[in-house]
């Protein structure tokens, strides 16, 4: 991650649930987002062989009703921070079978934005305490979407 954008995650993680990051954190948050990026290309991979097409397309992602509302408060929150185009760096797309196309490359940046919303506030719903979250807060939150994408 680059440097310069370590105080904007800071900023980011603090404005949407008052939780302190430092740079061991933003490595797992790297991790989490290639890994969550990965996990939804496979499925909308899925979803656009079953209906005979071979290019991933918006409508194929598996968008939930709540990462859709964490989606338009990352961008809210973005308004101010600018992440956005760090996000369009930081997810790493995986090799698939069909290509992705360009108008799901293009929402990537804000579906990253809202999966780091909710990460953000599941880390204070599984410790409501949390300042700064330790290993412990983040593989219990990580498990969490884990299970559920």
């Amino acid at each position: 991650m680059v440097l310069m954008a370590v105080p904007r995650f800071e900023r980011f993680f603090r404005s949407a649930a008052g939780v302190d990051v430092d740079k061991n954190d933003l490595r797992r948050y790297g991790d989490f987002v290639n890994d969550k990026v990965h996990d939804l290309l496979v499925m909308g991979q899925a979803h656009a062989k079953a209906n005979r097409r071979d290019v991933i397309e918006p409508s194929d992602l598996p968008v939930t009703k709540g990462l859709q509302e964490s989606i338009h408060r990352f961008r809210s929150l973005d308004e101010d921070i600018e992440l956005k185009p760090i996000l369009e760096q930081l997810a790493k797309l995986p090799p698939l079978d069909l290509s992705i196309g360009e108008e799901t490359v293009g929402r990537l940046p804000e579906i990253v934005g809202g999966l780091s919303v909710a990460l953000a506030q599941t880390l204070k719903i599984v410790d409501p305490d949390v300042k700064n979250p330790a290993t412990e807060q983040w593989e219990r939150t990580m498990s969490v979407f884990d299970l559920l994408l």
